[in-house]
């Protein structure tokens, strides 16, 4: 009896000792250095060595729950298997030279909260199957290609706090389910070709601290409900076609320390700018056409 009980315990061990990822998950690992030359790349993998040691990749009860390959040299295109990684909570592929499109697969990642994709040459539309991951807190997709219209819904990316879209190609309007990203801290989507009025429900955006959007071509007068945003510490809004008068409600901004306005159709005297934003300690007026810009001090 002890003998049966010893090589049950033995077998046991060595079950847990060699147990490792699913089938699936290697396999998307492998066809994702397969697909972007793995070989080549600044830190490569071992295929023959267990996937615990292959760099960037974390493991956590034989599951894959990051993938770090930002820096990392890869060259190709993102294959549709990625989208088995299931229990991936963090991707992180920045700064590569990634290329094609967003495989709609990775909607599939349900479990993830950061995804970062920016600084490749990714091309075509955002996926709407990517609006799906209602956990993602982080997404980055800025310095591509990416071309059309931000997904209608998504809006139900609940949990999203940072929204970095800046230097693609998209076109369209901000979509009406933006602004029910209440959670929403960052939202840069400058220099791209955007039109468009802001909503006057911007004023859901209670947590928003950075709001980006200059180079683009959006237009009309700015919202009063804007003087709700009062964690806002940054509007960078140059380089559109706004038009109208400012609206008083700026001042209720009293954490903002970057306003930039300048490229616009602000009509009227902008000298009194000073006295809607009484916490602006320096203030540069930009003479030309009636535009301007106005920095405030970081005091920290």
């Amino acid at each position: 009896m002890k003998t049966i009980k010893l090589t049950f315990l033995l077998c046991l061990v060595s079950f847990i000792s060699f147990a490792g990822i699913s089938p699936k998950e290697k396999e998307a690992l492998i066809a994702l250095y397969n697909s972007t030359k793995g070989s080549t790349w600044t830190n490569t993998w071992n295929l023959d060595l267990s996937e615990t040691q292959w760099y960037g990749v974390v493991i956590a009860d034989d599951k894959v729950v990051e993938l770090n390959l930002a820096f990392n040299n890869l060259i190709g295109t993102l294959p549709a298997e990625l989208g088995n990684l299931t229990n991936l909570k963090k991707l992180d592929l920045f700064r590569n030279q990634i290329s094609g499109t967003i495989p709609s697969s990775l909607g599939n990642l349900k479990q993830l909260r950061s995804m970062n994709l920016a600084f490749n040459a990714l091309e075509g539309r955002i996926p709407d199957e990517i609006t799906e991951l209602t956990s993602l807190r982080t997404l980055q997709l800025f310095m591509n290609k990416l071309e059309g219209e931000i997904p209608a819904n998504i809006g139900n990316m609940v949990n999203l706090r940072t929204l970095e879209l800046y230097n693609n190609q998209l076109t369209g309007e901000l979509p009406a389910s933006l602004t029910d990203l209440k959670n929403l801290q960052k939202l840069l989507v400058s220099s791209n070709e955007l039109k468009g009025k802001l909503p006057i429900s911007i004023s859901n955006f209670k947590k928003l601290e950075v709001l980006s959007a200059f180079d683009n071509n959006l237009f009309g007068t700015l919202p009063s409900s804007i003087g709700e945003l009062t964690n806002l510490k940054e509007l960078i809004i140059g380089n559109n076609a706004f038009y109208g008068d400012l609206p008083n409600e700026l001042a209720n901004l009293t954490n903002l320390k970057t306003l930039m306005i300048s490229e616009n159709n602000f009509k009227g005297e902008l000298a009194d700018l000073q006295k809607k934003l009484p916490n602006l300690k320096n203030f540069d007026y930009i003479s030309s056409g009636e535009s301007a810009i106005a920095t405030l001090d970081d005091e920290d």
